[in-house]
């Protein structure tokens, strides 16, 4: 077995994890733009209908917050299933012939 190869397969894993965890902050980051846009929406605008809009903003605050906590879950249990073959995709190639 070559234990270069393992070790760049779990190299590779750690990056996507990383990667991982960065988009969710990434969506975290953006929904809390969204939500103090919404929140200083109404102080900073003399529009009459300004409750609105944030109102808008807060909903797409915590839409963005649900989908990246969706994505961060939904691509974490796919890394957890792609982590059971490394190293020993070889093994089961062998094992079946």
């Amino acid at each position: 077995m070559n234990k270069d190869l393992i070790l760049r397969e779990k190299l590779a894993l750690t990056r996507t994890v990383l990667a991982n965890q960065s988009t969710l902050l990434a969506f975290i980051r953006t929904s809390m733009y969204f939500l103090v846009a919404g929140i200083s929406v109404n102080n900073l605008t003399t529009i009459t209908h300004a409750y609105l809009i944030e109102i808008v903003f807060i909903i797409i605050s915590v839409i963005l917050l649900f989908v990246g906590i969706f994505n961060f879950f939904s691509q974490k249990k796919n890394i957890i299933k792609s982590e059971k073959h490394i190293g020993d995709y070889k093994m089961e190639y062998l094992n079946k012939e």
